[in-house]
């Protein structure tokens, strides 16, 4: 039997798993590396460490599954999308990557907008308006800020895809990863020579363009031998995180909703047809289901929310019984009442993507008083997530676009206090389902179908996913009803705050 890799280049670290043909994973490895922040709002990692990692992780599977070179038929990769890696013309890397939750680029947005002829031609061009996470404004801010190594540039590929060059040397990538670039005509799912053309941008710059289960190439014969593969080991198109994280929870057929909470919060709604929000609060994207499309919100800061919290303000909170700071933490949470006692946590440490597309936003409390405690703080910021999340959720249901189950995955699905939050919030019931790997598993699924063992990603879904767990929002119960009247205020807030945080910016 054939053994597929997923690997998942993500922004606090890279995860690497096998499966065989069944589904049943074999080994799983992941090794973390630092983000650096060289000013405010900044955000940049060194692709070399996520080359590391990969070589790390895939020698640990191997060794843990104990695998022969022969076993291996196909890798699927997946990453953090938006990310920017620029390369000269030799394929060395020219400075640091700069990644999704990047806002230094909201002149290069404005520029984007105006040589495109406006939000609306943009939009009709590319699906989605330009926002600072994109790949395009990136590009632009190199040639408006860093001439010098603009002038280098000769090459641009998101983080998976330059795992995918070092792997197979093969400048490639693929639809549902190319749609968040702002330069993909998401409807024809190929580069948009008009935006290219109007924004002086060659398109020999980027890479080629697969769908998602395509073979984009062989591992080189020195990168095999390193890893212990197989020169004939094929590598597929993969896809970005949230449509990998969508494969690796079943989200491939329409009526089914997945939301992914890890550093971001991601509300992810399959399409068989091609729609978008005229506003543009929603992303749509290609799907790594050949054919189809998905649209999604997107929370910047969600899982890395409670991170922050965690890390830096409650950092000891462990002790010689439960050393883990997030157990205690979650623990303290759960015995908060529902709403915090007025308590609003506004999560907008990384600015705010859907629905305000906002890079100057800030994080709040909002209603602190002396009663509050720790355990309410914690249990503010889990619910205020959950209020972001419920933004993009709302946007879907306004859209007409049927969701008849909502799948939770990531630290949002773990956590059985945040997964009865979410389901009081959203009003809807939410489940889990048996794979918990997320975009490593689904890119794996992409691989085997890659290499023949499923006729179609549908297929390999049905084979592998099932619902595991329910957790049901009581429309009477106290919680949801608190929860009903607190979710107007949370909106509100931001209106309220908006123009207050243009003005922290500039001090």
């Amino acid at each position: 039997m054939g053994v597929f890799l997923g690997i998942d280049v993500g922004t606090s670290g890279t995860k690497t798993l096998a499966i065989d043909e069944k589904g049943r994973i074999l080994a799983e490895a992941a090794e973390s590396y630092p983000c650096y922040y060289p000013a405010t709002q900044w955000s940049e990692q060194d692709p070399e460490d996520w080359w590391k990692a990969t070589r790390t992780t895939i020698k640990a599977v191997v060794s843990e599954a104990n695998l022969k070179a022969a076993d291996v038929k196909a890798i699927g990769l997946s990453g953090q999308m938006h990310g920017s890696v620029f390369l000269d013309k030799r394929g060395q890397v020219i400075r640091n990557a700069i990644l999704w939750n990047d806002q230094r680029t909201k002149a290069e947005c404005d520029e984007i907008e105006e040589r495109a002829g406006g939000r609306k031609k943009l939009i009709q061009m590319v699906a989605n308006p330009a926002l600072t996470g994109f790949t395009a404004p990136k590009i632009l801010w190199l040639r408006n800020n860093e001439p010098r190594a603009f002038a280098k540039l000769t090459h641009v590929l998101l983080p998976k895809d330059e795992i995918r060059r070092r792997l197979t040397g093969e400048m490639a990538t693929e639809v549902s990863d190319a749609s968040g670039m702002l330069l993909l005509d998401v409807a024809k799912r190929k580069w948009s020579k008009p935006l290219l053309k109007k924004l002086e941008l060659d398109e020999s710059m980027f890479a080629h363009c697969y769908e998602s289960e395509e073979v984009t190439g062989k591992l080189r014969p020195d990168v095999a031998t390193d890893l212990g593969l197989s020169k004939d080991c094929v590598v597929v198109g993969g896809a970005g995180d949230c449509a990998a994280n969508a494969v690796g929870t079943g989200v491939v057929t329409s009526g089914i909703l997945s939301n992914s909470v890890g550093s971001s919060g991601v509300m992810f709604v399959h399409s068989d047809q091609m729609q978008f929000d005229p506003a543009g609060r929603l992303h749509t994207f290609c799907h790594a289901v050949r054919g189809k499309w998905h649209m999604m919100g997107v929370t910047l800061s969600a899982g890395a929310s409670l991170s922050w919290l965690v890390e830096q303000v409650c950092k000891d909170a462990g002790d010689a019984l439960e050393p883990d700071p997030y157990k205690v933490l979650l623990g303290e949470a759960e015995k908060a009442p529902a709403g915090s006692l007025g308590l609003f946590f506004l999560p907008y440490l990384a600015g705010e993507r859907t629905p305000h597309a906002d890079p100057l936003a800030r994080g709040c409390f909002i209603g602190l008083t002396q009663s509050h405690q720790r355990g309410h703080l914690v249990r503010s910021v889990l619910e205020g997530v959950a209020y972001s999340l419920r933004d993009s959720l709302e946007i879907i249901r306004g859209l007409k676009v049927p969701v008849r189950q909502i799948r939770v995955s990531g630290g949002g699905g773990k956590s059985p206090l945040w997964r009865q939050i979410q389901a009081d919030v959203f009003g809807q019931d939410v489940v889990t389902i048996n794979a918990e790997q997320g975009p490593a598993y689904g890119v794996a699924l992409l691989a085997a179908v890659g290499a023949g063992a499923f006729k179609n990603v549908e297929e390999a879904c049905e084979a592998t996913i099932r619902v595991t767990s329910r957790t049901t929002c009581h429309q009477t119960r106290l919680p949801h009803r608190i929860y009903a009247k607190g979710y107007p205020v949370y909106q509100r807030l931001y209106q309220a705050l908006k123009d207050e945080f243009q003005a922290i910016a500039q001090l």
